[in-house]
């Protein structure tokens, strides 16, 4: 069973920052490089990905790679650039890792096979925000929200989101039948 209770850590939100897209292109390149040719593609996902909305300033990536069982056998080569596996971490199917330095969370890495619908509802999340600022604005009220109710645990944090985020993936994945 995962050990959750390290990831307590505390919320903060910052402004966004267009930083963010260079950090996660660089990071990008990094990831590419120890994954190595399982690798189909990365992602810059979550809200550091989402212009205009303020975020905890942790780049989440989701890497696709053909295999898993691959992507394990790569294990020491992406420790090698400073992240922790995590393992599943409480999502079947998911290769989590994270880095940090100071003590500060920098990256998040949530891995995942190709085929696996959690990737397309993760792009298809991101873009509907992307594309509907008054949803943007109306997650980052969410998100500040739950940063005031919970200042000190980032998984309480999630927990208050979870509702509101549940209901815009399906407004999004509705979004995204209507424009293909």
């Amino acid at each position: 069973m995962a050990d959750f209770s390290a990831d307590r850590i505390k919320v903060k939100l910052a402004a966004y920052d267009s930083v963010w897209a260079s950090m996660a292109q660089e990071e990008t390149t990094r990831l590419a490089a120890a994954i190595g040719d399982t690798l189909v593609s990365i992602a810059h996902v979550g809200s550091t990905a989402i212009p205009g909305i303020a975020a905890k300033p942790i780049i989440d990536l989701q890497p696709v790679v053909h295999s898993l069982a691959a992507l394990d056998a790569r294990r020491p080569h992406i420790e090698a650039l400073g992240y922790q596996w995590r393992g599943e971490f409480g999502l079947v199917g998911r290769r989590y890792c994270t880095r940090d330095r100071d003590g500060a969370r920098l990256f998040q890495a949530h891995c995942y096979e190709a085929g696996n619908p959690e990737i397309a509802r993760t792009l298809v999340f991101r873009d509907y925000l992307r594309a509907h600022p008054a949803e943007a604005a109306a997650y980052e009220a969410v998100k500040r929200e739950a940063a005031v109710a919970y200042p000190t645990d980032t998984l309480a944090y999630n927990d208050h989101k979870s509702a509101w985020i549940l209901a815009a993936r399906d407004r999004a994945e509705a979004w995204a039948a209507r424009v293909k």
